[in-house]
């Protein structure tokens, strides 16, 4: 929880041991269950029990009402913007059953329903989540707070990877963005300094690029809570060195390096400016998540060039293929071991090569 202090933008995300229920408990139950149902301001469907979701124009009124008994919550799902919940009422005098947004429930109604889920999710209940998630009780997984987390993200911050597998094998969101912050699940982890279940987000598909309402995605916030905190801290360090080197590996798994132009630090700390070849800016990479065969050519002093094309090939002298490799910035092409060349140039070579064969065989079958 130290993330709090060293990095004000997580306050109000700080997990509680003992959090408070997001409703009121069920032994404050308001006496009554009803739901007021407003036939003059609603419309004409929602008077038969439409399945269409009230709008928010939707004011009560003290005349023309009527009221309709709940027998129970049998659905749920978040709206579109995540700013709240709707659910699907059970009605006790024979209508058919239809959504009705939370403001129009008697809370102790939604808390009976909720609240076993949000405190399992916001004490990580392993148990206590797989028994709702296996009711079948048409629960949205996606379900939101008044703030528009998601249970994945309590979890995530909790660093509880059962949960977390849970709950994404149920099908919830891995990339849902809250309201309070922007912050993702992957956001959660990282803040919190959770590498392992950072880890298992990335395993399970996770965004790594999606940015925060600051414009921060996972590693920039796990680097800038890393620079907060007091070397003195080792351990927590320690943790958010793994947490940002998941991510990164994840986000540089598939970059194509053009060229290493420098190296600072020693050890584990050793790095490489990256020249990257989409152009993107250069940037401090560090050793292990660079090709081994880049860092030796770069410790070799070898120089970089772009290949244009192959033009032709040959045995070598030790009885492998060279390519003779025509460079966009070297004006004479040099013959290269087959190891240096990048495999698509050979391959486009070959299958020049074997065209006129093919023509010429066709030709003479004629």
């Amino acid at each position: 929880m130290d993330a709090v202090f060293v990095n004000q933008s997580l306050s109000r995300l700080k997990l509680s041991p003992k959090p408070p229920l997001p409703f009121p408990p069920s032994s404050s139950r308001i006496p009554h269950l009803n739901l007021r149902r407003n036939l003059k301001h609603f419309t004409p469907s929602y008077a038969v029990q439409s399945d269409q979701p009230l709008t928010q124009q939707t004011q009560k009124s003290e005349d023309d009402e009527s009221y309709g008994e709940v027998d129970g919550i049998i659905g749920s799902r978040a709206l579109s913007d995540a700013t709240g919940m709707e659910y699907l009422i059970k009605w006790k005098d024979g209508h058919s059953p239809s959504w009705v947004p939370s403001d129009f429930i008697a809370k102790d109604v939604v808390a009976e329903y909720e609240t076993p889920w949000w405190t399992a999710a916001k004490k990580a209940d392993e148990s206590a989540l797989k028994s709702i998630i296996d009711s079948a009780d048409g629960r949205d997984f996606d379900a939101v707070d008044e703030d528009g987390r998601t249970a994945l993200l309590f979890v995530a911050g909790l660093g509880s990877n059962p949960c977390v597998r849970m709950l994404a094998e149920a099908g919830a969101n891995l990339d849902h963005r809250d309201n309070s912050g922007g912050f993702t699940a992957l956001h959660m982890a990282a803040g919190y300094v959770k590498p392992e279940t950072v880890e298992l987000l990335v395993e399970l598909g996770a965004d790594p690029e999606i940015e925060d309402d600051k414009g921060r995605t996972p590693l920039v916030l796990a680097k800038e809570i890393l620079k907060a905190t007091p070397r003195v801290q080792f351990m927590r360090r320690l943790g958010l060195e793994r947490v940002i080197g998941a991510v990164e590996r994840v986000v540089y798994e598939y970059a194509e390096v053009e060229q290493l132009l420098e190296k600072r630090g020693k050890g584990e700390n050793l790095e490489y400016l990256v020249k990257w070849k989409d152009g993107e800016d250069n940037e401090w990479v560090k050793v292990g998540l660079i090709a081994e065969d880049l860092v030796a050519d770069f410790e070799a002093g070898l120089e970089y060039a772009v290949a244009e094309t192959v033009v032709g090939k040959r045995v070598g002298d030790d009885g492998k293929m060279e390519y003779l490799v025509k460079w966009t910035d070297i004006q004479d092409a040099t013959w290269e071991p087959q190891a240096n060349v990048d495999p698509d140039l050979v391959n486009e070579f070959e299958k020049a090569q074997a065209q006129p064969q093919a023509q010429s065989s066709n030709g003479s079958a004629l």
